[in-house]
């Protein structure tokens, strides 16, 4: 039976040797970004300018690690409001060139800028006069000779102990292609609504939603006026639902509101022969149908006072729509 106090003592020193490496990975990379971003110049400004001009797709396309790389960035595109696609550079060669039209620009990745899989695709660029820009760490490779605009890689240190597998130089193309993607995404002016209708499923899709998807309106709204007597408040109250009573002035403008809590606090002999502005609170929190849903949970969850409901209001204090916390809950919001 091996010594339990021995084979502790090796996991122990197994651990430490594993978060050590763990380390040594991360800040490797973590070095290479800085030496990505360090040497970040005019030519980036002109590569955002070759791939905003596209008036087709952007075609990102590398082989091997640099492709599961490329598809990714490919995707990141797509989903930020820039059309893109991934073309294998070998299925390129075999006929998918024809994916590959006037109008498209191309983004090629290759660590080396020797990777013989894109020739035939470097050579269809030039001959449709396609815009090519190129990632790699090697400038005078022949892609980064071929290319309109070559995006170099510094000089970096694989985080693989042999220096081979790589690591640090795929961390930097992604990030590169990021930094590419939100570019583009801010030269356009890309929102967090456009982003919306690229990601409707899941939960990014629904913490985007707008008030405006997931409020009442119309008759469901409990509205009443400050001179009701509040006998006739609580009966629209209760067949309202919502545990509140939106309180409009003369000009239909939301002035106050009744909650069960204001109820509670004017509770007396005489309170349905009360007036409904004699209870109400005044200026209540509202949203507007434009603000994402998120910003209703916010101003629900405000540490002073947190509140169940937020009346949703136009620009002149009109009601139109009541945000109740159940309606995030069932948007998988809150």
């Amino acid at each position: 039976m091996p010594d339990h106090a021995a084979m502790t003592a090796l996991h122990d020193d197994a651990t430490l040797t594993d978060l050590a490496v763990a380390r040594h990975v991360l800040e490797t990379e973590a070095a290479g970004l800085r030496a990505l971003a360090g040497a970040l110049d005019g030519r980036f400004a002109a590569a955002v300018d070759r791939l905003a001009a596209a008036t087709g797709r952007i075609v990102v396309t590398g082989m091997g690690k640099s492709g599961h790389v490329a598809r990714k960035i490919a995707a990141t595109l797509a989903s930020t409001g820039a059309p893109a696609l991934f073309v294998h550079p070998a299925e390129a060669s075999h006929g998918d060139l024809g994916m590959i039209v006037p109008g498209d620009a191309v983004l090629a990745l290759s660590n080396s800028g020797e990777t013989a899989e894109l020739a035939d695709l470097v050579g269809h660029c030039r001959r449709f006069d396609l815009p090519l820009v190129a990632i790699t760490a090697r400038a005078g490779s022949a892609l980064a000779n071929a290319a309109d605009v070559a995006l170099l890689l510094p000089d970096a240190t694989e985080a693989c102990p042999m220096g081979l597998a790589p690591t640090t130089s795929t961390t930097m193309q992604m990030a590169l292609g990021d930094a590419l993607a939100v570019a583009l995404l801010t030269r356009r002016g890309f929102t967090a609504q456009d982003f919306r209708q690229f990601h409707p499923g899941g939960r990014l899709g629904q913490r985007l939603r707008r008030v405006r998807d997931v409020m009442h309106d119309g008759d469901a709204m409990p509205l009443t006026t400050p001179d009701t007597r509040m006998g006739a408040a609580l009966l629209t109250m209760t067949e309202k639902r919502f545990g509140c009573l939106g309180v409009t002035g003369p000009d239909g403008a939301l002035i106050g509101i009744v909650t069960d809590g204001d109820l509670r606090r004017a509770m007396d002999p005489g309170l349905l022969t009360r007036s409904v502005r004699e209870v109400m609170t005044a200026r209540p929190r509202t949203i507007g149908p434009d603000a994402l849903a998120d910003e209703g949970l916010r101003i629900m969850n405000a540490r002073e006072r947190p509140v169940t409901t937020l009346f949703v209001v136009d620009t002149a204090m009109h009601p139109i729509g009541i945000l109740h916390i159940h309606d995030l809950l069932r948007v998988g919001q809150a």
